[in-house]
């Protein structure tokens, strides 16, 4: 897939050659039934070769067009789903609303946040009914960000719009606090999606991730005392901080521990820590103000070494507390900071316990692959990180475990194990 070099100040007639190819890659890939997309898409990305080839060449042209083309789909595809949400959007907002009045242009999409929660809709509804509108996410999204199956998710979205049109009036918002908890709770999806895509590539969707952001700013500008707003706003921030050094240039997943600290942004983090070092002190412990705590204390770390496991591992059982330990997520990155702090074999026991509880449990894999490698179990990691390939959809996180997965075959092999070759 290297294809020739560029060469000279005018590749058009490489361009020529290699455009037929990359448009046949994408269509295998979509379908042809996006056949118009993916044709734009190869167009977008012979613009963007236009531009950088003559200074930077690639050294294998037709693999730079294929990723680009692949990026330049997903985009149109976020961008023409966000455009018909936008229109969906301007739908439940032209609906009269109880007590009159009119939002400006500025507070109208925290208004439909606020809106989608409201107490006539079904309370199974109402989180999906946002992601949808104010998220512009799409169902398979939000089936995977809840855990729940596709059609579930349609259905219970359906309901919620129907349940609206019928009521022709909604209750408007009377303090801004009213419906906070749904409120944080679609904007800390909206970041879990933004950094964790379930489809393809990129691994990271900016606009997402920027809405999220801007939202928690203006609740967080209406609720400046509110606690668990200030922490919502600093675990955003200390998220988005990482994400220049969380792809590497072949696309694939940077593990915390892996990345290039002096990329994160320290202009985000130093807001967030002076966001908590405001909220923390004689706070209760809420759901995100302990894992922006446990964020800052990664922020704070010069180094992996020098962070500080036992610390984040006592911020963890707090909250699996709070969560009155319904949470699994909560209780897998309790296994990992266990792990790191008291040791690798008692946290794999303790993970094959929640994985009899929990089977189909996203990252739980990848999670007991890493530690099975850390541990020295290569032959066991092997197969773990397979599993972890079946069952993961992101490109980001599959290139990552398939680069771990060839390190585990090369030291299995090593210890007299498999030489069988990574799958590509």
């Amino acid at each position: 897939m290297s294809g020739p070099r560029p060469e000279g100040p005018d590749p058009a007639g490489l361009w020529r050659e290699l455009a037929p190819q990359t448009l046949a890659a994408l269509v295998r890939g979509y379908g042809s039934a996006q056949f118009d997309l993916c044709e734009d898409a190869v167009q977008e990305a012979l613009l963007d070769a236009h531009r950088q080839w003559p200074d930077d060449p690639p050294s294998q042209p037709l693999g730079w067009l294929i990723t680009t083309a692949r990026r330049r789909y997903v985009d149109l595809v976020r961008s023409d789903q966000r455009r018909r949400l936008r229109e969906e959007r301007e739908a439940l907002l032209d609906l009269p609303l109880a007590g009159g009045g009119s939002s400006s242009s500025a507070d109208d999409t925290l208004l439909l946040l606020q809106l989608c929660c409201h107490p006539d809709v079904p309370r199974s509804g109402q989180i999906p009914l946002t992601l949808r509108a104010v998220a512009g996410l799409g169902v398979a999204q939000i089936a995977n960000l809840l855990q729940l199956p596709e059609p579930t998710v349609g259905q219970r979205i359906t309901r919620a719009k129907r349940r609206i049109a019928a009521s022709g009036r909604l209750p408007r918002p009377e303090t801004p606090d009213e419906r906070l908890p749904q409120v944080l709770n679609v904007l800390y999806l909206m970041i879990t999606e933004a950094h964790h895509t379930t489809f393809g590539e990129p691994a990271h969707d900016h606009e997402l991730a920027g809405e999220a952001i801007r939202l928690t700013r203006q609740v967080h500008a209406a609720r400046p005392d509110d606690r668990e707003v200030a922490g919502l706003l600093a675990l955003l921030l200390l998220t988005e901080s990482r994400h220049p050094a969380r792809i590497g240039p072949d696309g694939a997943l940077i593990p915390l521990a892996e990345q290039d600290r002096s990329r994160w942004d320290r202009s985000m983090i130093d807001e967030a820590l002076r966001l908590l070092d405001r909220a923390v002190p004689g706070a209760d412990p809420g759901l995100y103000l302990l894992q922006a705590c446990i964020a800052a204390l990664h922020a704070r770390a010069p180094d992996p070494e020098s962070t500080d496991w036992v610390e984040i591992l006592a911020l963890y059982r707090v909250l699996e507390i709070v969560t009155a330990r319904r949470n699994p997520t909560v209780t897998l990155n309790r296994i990992v900071a266990a792990a790191m702090a008291e040791g690798l074999e008692p946290a794999l026991a303790d993970l094959d316990r929640l994985r009899q509880q929990h089977p189909d449990l996203p990252r739980l894999p990848a999670v007991r692959a890493h530690l099975l490698e850390r541990a020295g179990r290569h032959a066991e990691a092997v197969e773990t990180f397979r599993e972890a390939l079946r069952s993961t959809r992101s490109a980001a996180e599959r290139q990552h475990l398939l680069r771990r997965l060839s390190a585990n075959l090369e030291a299995s092999a090593g210890d007299g194990g498999e030489t069988v070759p990574a799958p590509g």
